[in-house]
């Protein structure tokens, strides 16, 4: 099973000045599913801009003699064997260290969440090469689809998959924007999805796996250090709200007689900020609402918004939830609509490895720890193997915004740590 690369046209490496550069391999890339009129980049998962990306990914991987593959999943695994070249055997992939990010993008992003994390890896590879350092056991840079859940709603899809953390027949039934499912999607862009699943031998043979990400924060700058080891991923979940009411003419119906779901809505909204704003270092987020049929001078006959609640407490995350449907509910029954709720994702918080964080500061030993409020598919495999993040500093401070950014020499800073304890994990 594979993507097939050449369904979106391909982009190739420019092989000149991007060994051991990341920020010549972001360059590549950086037209790639970009508004045209600079609005961010829109990379959603199986879309023409993240299939080239892929393609180019594996171009580059495939530049340096690193064995490509993609699994059943549609994460793509470039592997540098122990023995060397492309012809080794899974059997020999065992105890791997892994590192690597994701290229889908949510809509409007910048273009470093998730290509930095990819770019830095290749760009590690470079440099443990050029220094000859020789793996006692095999490296690979990984490839993760759907880590957003712009498209298809969960967050960290591939990686979820992989760990068994959502079933698989929930997943060939999700549908996007348009109404295509997941199943479909891939197969337009040739990829089988009917072996999806966990996949507990290859999760058996990560001995670690190390995401570098562009920070989704200030921690950083406030620190004036350019790279930390991250602690923690606090407790997330995404829920869908689907408020139904009663369609009707805009000027023909009275105030009185309407079932107006979009004023549910409106309660719905200002309570998720209520609810998150009573609560200490609370975050709770409207980031996406569907009005239907959404005309002007139509009373909507439906409103499906999705909320985002995150807190390190897993409780209180469970708290809010419950008071902003209960909130809601209160509203649809004043208007006389009604609400379904559904549990998209569910993450509670993510201690990372501590073994593996003290490796790591034991070759960076001046880089703070930092908790972040984003997840990530290193979370999602922390449950399953010792996982272990570093953050670039963002000078802005943004992210999910085409103002996240990363200097040159910070970015030059990340890949220079990431292969100092990639260096230290292959060797021993």
């Amino acid at each position: 099973m594979s993507v097939l690369s050449g369904r979106a046209g391909t982009v190739a490496p420019s092989g000149a000045g991007t060994h051991g550069d990341a920020n010549a391999l972001l360059a590549e890339i950086e037209g790639i599913g970009l508004a045209p009129d600079g609005g961010g980049y829109t990379r959603p998962v199986f879309s023409p801009a993240e299939l080239r990306l892929r393609s180019w990914f594996t171009a580059h991987a495939e530049a340096r003699g690193l064995a490509v593959e993609t699994d059943r999943n549609g994460i793509i695994w470039a592997w540098w064997d122990v023995a060397g070249g492309p012809t080794a055997t899974a059997t020999a992939r065992r105890d791997a260290i892994v590192t690597g990010s994701h290229l889908d993008s949510v809509p409007g992003g910048g273009n470093f969440d998730g290509p930095l994390g990819v770019v830095s890896a290749l760009a590690a590879v470079d440099l443990l090469r050029d220094r000859g350092v020789r793996p006692v056991r095999p490296l690979a840079v990984a490839v993760f689809p759907e880590e957003e859940g712009s498209r298809f709603g969960i967050a960290c899809l591939g990686s979820r998959l992989l760990a068994g953390a959502v079933a698989p027949e929930r997943v060939h039934a999700l549908v996007d924007d348009s109404g295509s499912t997941f199943d479909e999607v891939a197969a337009g862009a040739g990829f089988d999805a009917s072996g999806i699943g966990p996949d507990p031998d290859r999760l058996g043979d990560i001995s670690a796996f190390v995401e570098l990400h562009v920070e989704q924060g200030r921690g950083l700058v406030d620190l004036d250090q350019p790279v930390a080891l991250a602690g923690a991923i606090i407790a997330h979940g995404r829920w869908h709200l689907r408020i139904e009411g009663r369609g009707d003419h805009a000027g023909a119906t009275r105030m009185a007689d309407r079932s107006d779901p979009v004023i549910v809505a409106s309660e719905a909204i200002r309570s998720v900020r209520q609810r998150a704003l009573a609560v200490d270092d609370a975050r709770g987020t409207v980031g996406r609402i569907k009005v239907v049929p959404g005309g002007t001078n139509v009373i909507a006959s439906a409103v499906d918004l999705w909320i985002d609640v995150r807190h390190r407490d897993v409780e209180r995350v469970r708290r809010i939830v419950e008071q902003v449907v209960a909130d809601t509910r209160r509203a649809a029954e004043a208007e006389d609509c009604t609400l379904a709720v559904a549990e998209q994702s569910f993450s509670p918080t993510v201690s990372f490895d501590p073994e593996l964080r003290d490796r790591m500061q034991a070759v960076l030993p001046g880089a703070p720890v930092l908790d972040t409020g984003a997840g990530h598919d290193a979370g999602v495999l922390a449950a399953s193997i010792p996982t272990g993040m570093l953050f670039v500093r963002n000078p802005s401070g943004a992210s999910h915004t085409p103002a996240e950014s990363a200097e040159p020499a910070d970015v030059a800073a990340g890949v220079e740590a990431l292969a100092r304890v990639l260096e230290h994990l292959v060797t021993r």
